[in-house]
């Protein structure tokens, strides 16, 4: 009789242990899951940080080099589409700001105030847009 109680007793412990491993189990795996979303947002961040890291290198492509990438092809064609114009980008020579030309019947004309930076933010939101469609 002796040799069965204590066997219960052994058992009794055993899933005592089994009982409290499985609780602190249970909160590190909640512990884990509240701390997912702040990694999928410290991820969103840095996603969101590389895409504008490379944004800016296409615009910056787009305004330097005369032949254009597919992906710069897309932005231009997407930026004529929805202003109605063909628009030519250039650094001048003195190392001012960026230029922006319309194509007009008449030859080009310079874009300048509102109107250019409408065109800039546009530009921007596209190659933004276009960027983060294209990345894995």
């Amino acid at each position: 009789m002796n040799t069965q109680s204590a066997n219960v007793r052994t058992m009794l412990r055993t899933y005592g242990k089994q009982l409290t491993s499985a609780k602190r189990l249970a909160r590190f795996r909640q512990a884990l899951g509240a701390s997912k979303p702040m990694d999928d947002i410290a991820k969103q961040a840095k996603r969101r940080e590389l895409v504008e890291r490379i944004a800016h290198e296409v615009i910056e492509n787009l305004i330097v080099n005369a032949e254009h990438s597919p992906v710069v092809a897309a932005i231009l064609e997407q930026l004529e589409s929805e202003f109605g114009h063909r628009y030519l980008f250039e650094y001048p020579v003195d190392g001012s700001d960026v230029q922006i030309l319309r194509e007009t019947e008449h030859g080009p004309l310079y874009v300048e105030g509102s109107e250019r930076s409408k065109i800039m933010r546009r530009l921007w939101e596209i190659t933004l847009s276009k960027v983060d469609d294209t990345m894995l």
